[in-house]
């Protein structure tokens, strides 16, 4: 099933004190969704955003789609909030959840597309008997916490997995990837199966003052990279 290349930044990599500004400026240079990382210091070892931020943006006057990854546990108290702020996206850990399929279905019942995303060691085997609830697999190609890490090769191979379950299912799932994803890494990342593609240091540690939207130079390469995997 052939699907658009969507580019997320992740704003976790944003000068936050120029937040609505650098989200519209990467809209502005090509970008296709908004990725929110949302850490509780519990599940992961550090503390981000919360649900204000997201409805900021969207009070900013941001309307492109906003991709929630809840990086908390448990999940299920903080879903309605981000629902209720604005994401049309969100998408949680297995391990975070007591009742994982409870959980995809709080977020589709609040309206929002729902999806579970997958640690380097955690197993596909989760999605087994509620691949009719997920709209989005993301797949972690670094350990959740901190931006900038590096790629880890052997999420290729899971993408490939993943790729394959959803080919097999006909269902409309997206397949996004996380982590140390560049201009130089993009090309063979989507040639293993991705069709969205978070970035944050790659992206926003890239802008140039020379162009018109900051990020346009950047943004550029990557589309030009994604165009040469076919």
């Amino acid at each position: 099933m052939s699907k658009d290349n969507l580019i997320a930044p992740s704003i976790l990599s944003a000068d936050f004190a120029r937040l609505g500004e650098e989200v519209d400026k990467v809209l502005a240079s090509g970008a296709d969704i908004v990725h929110f990382d949302v850490m509780d210091n519990h599940y992961v070892p550090n503390l981000t955003i919360g649900p204000l931020v997201c409805e900021a943006l969207r009070k900013y006057g941001i309307t492109a789609p906003i991709d929630v990854h809840l990086m908390v546990k448990p999940v299920d108290r903080i879903i309605p909030d981000f629902a209720n702020a604005g994401a049309s996206y969100i998408t949680f850990h297995p391990e975070a959840s007591e009742h994982i399929d409870r959980s995809l279905q709080l977020i589709r019942d609040h309206g929002c597309k729902s999806g579970l995303v997958f640690n380097p060691a955690t197993p596909l085997s989760y999605l087994e008997y509620v691949m009719d609830k997920v709209d989005m697999i993301l797949l972690m190609s670094v350990n959740p916490g901190f931006g900038g890490q590096k790629f880890i090769p052997g999420t290729l191979e899971k993408l490939r997995q993943a790729r394959r379950m959803i080919d097999e299912s006909g269902l409309d799932i997206r397949l996004e990837i996380d982590g140390g994803v560049k201009v130089d890494n993009i090309r063979e990342i989507k040639a293993a199966g991705a069709d969205t593609f978070v970035a944050g240091s790659a992206i926003f540690g890239a802008g140039k003052a020379e162009d018109a939207n900051r990020y346009d130079s950047v943004l550029r390469a990557m589309r030009d990279e994604l165009a040469k995997a076919g």
